[in-house]
């Protein structure tokens, strides 16, 4: 049995209608390598005059890694940058010691209707980068790299997997796939002793002849051949990378090896000391 455990999502409200599968974060394991925290979005039909904006708000001892299926939705953040976010991409944004970001609809895409789909990760910072400086990457779908394998097409997002490597710079060794395959396709996963989790958008998988529905995480068991079969055909997910470096205490948006920072943060963002997006006014208060 090379599957170690299946996290099924817990349905979690963002507000405005924007429902999520929340996979992590997870009482054992905390995470999968360092991704701490996975929330699947959509698919989401937006109407004109829905609302799914996301007010500005704070975070700290983490990177944000957004990824769209469908759809679009605009990034702005207290460093000054506006990047519209499209399928295909990958949008790394660093919070290290602080930063503050919203993500809202395009004002094109206000009066229309359109789906919006996609996956929100956070992958918790090294201890010794905790408190970096805060930045934001915006990688180009054309500049993440293709292969073909069994059947199903690989885009390698980040880290390095069948002899291609992904322009994204991380911190520590991280993986993340995004796989399309046709009914009986088959993708082969070597062995490898980073922690890896397989996550099917909608079809079940079989993963060495255990079922797996959509929508439920496959935790593997490092250290071994895996194969990841889609009887009906699937768009799946691998994601992962090297164990954390120690536990993360996390609340709400925060994230930090240490208790006594999240009260410090959270203290700073009640005091409006963690800065301000160009040209927006509102903000997300500290949730009761």
């Amino acid at each position: 049995m090379t599957v170690a455990h299946i996290l099924k999502p817990r349905w979690h409200d963002l507000g405005g209608g924007m429902m999520v599968r929340r996979l992590l974060p997870a009482a054992a394991p905390q995470g999968v390598g360092p991704f701490v925290f996975f929330d699947h979005f959509g698919p989401i039909d937006i109407r004109p005059g829905s609302s799914i904006d996301v007010r500005p708000h704070p975070h700290i001892g983490l990177a944000t890694v957004t990824y769209l299926f469908e759809g679009a939705m605009v990034h702005r953040d207290s460093l000054g940058m506006s990047q519209r976010i499209e399928p295909g991409a990958i949008n790394w944004m660093t919070a290290g010691r602080g930063i503050v970001h919203s993500e809202r609809q395009p004002n094109d895409l206000r009066g229309q209707d359109y789906r919006l789909h996609g996956v929100q990760l956070w992958a918790a910072l090294p201890v010794e980068r905790e408190e970096a400086d805060p930045a934001f990457i915006h990688t180009p779908a054309t500049q993440l790299p293709t292969l073909e394998s069994g059947g199903a097409r690989v885009r390698v997002l980040i880290g390095e997997s069948y002899g291609l490597s992904s322009p994204v710079a991380t911190l520590v060794e991280t993986l993340y796939l995004d796989v399309n395959a046709p009914p009986q396709g088959r993708l082969e996963l070597e062995p490898t002793e980073m922690e890896r989790a397989v996550y099917s958008v909608s079809q079940r998988l079989v993963i060495d002849g255990l079922a797996v529905e959509g929508g439920n995480l496959a935790l593997l068991k490092p250290g071994v051949h895996t194969s990841v079969t889609a009887p009906e055909g699937a768009r799946f997910i691998v994601i992962g990378g090297a164990p954390l470096d120690g536990h993360r205490h996390i609340w709400w948006n925060f994230v930090s090896s240490r208790r006594e920072r999240l009260l410090q943060a959270k203290e700073d963002w009640a005091a409006q000391r963690m800065g301000t997006i160009p040209g927006e006014q509102e903000w997300m208060p500290l949730p009761q």
